[in-house]
């Protein structure tokens, strides 16, 4: 049973889904937009905020946590130094999710998110 356990499996084992969540959040903090299903856009949402936050922190230990989290090092210096102008007077919710048309394959939900 998977009573009072809200991590959403997202249908992968462990190491496949750190590695997706990963790879999102990378992708959405260098391109500030993508397109993905609605369950993996709200499971990465979690993710790319706490980077942000951990930037807006700015010490060497955050520096060091987002760069072991996220895959590009420059990408991680860039956040770091750009967040404080972008998100310097808002205290959380960094991101927005917008609902889109529906996957043609699968009819799956699609969702764009975006960095706000």
């Amino acid at each position: 049973m998977r009573h009072s356990c809200r991590v959403p499996q997202l249908g992968k084992p462990a190491d496949q889904r750190k590695a997706l969540l990963r790879s999102l959040t990378t992708e959405l903090i260098r391109h500030g937009r993508i397109t993905t299903t609605k369950t993996r856009a709200k499971a990465v949402r979690s993710e790319a905020e706490h980077m942000i936050t951990l930037a807006k922190e700015g010490t060497l230990a955050a520096r060091r946590r987002a760069l072991g989290y996220m895959y590009d090092p420059q990408l991680v210096h860039a956040l770091f130094a750009g967040v404080n102008e972008r998100y310097g007077n808002r205290n959380g919710g960094y991101t927005r999710i917008l609902r889109t048309v529906n996957r043609r394959g699968d009819n799956a939900k699609m969702a764009i998110i975006e960095l706000v």
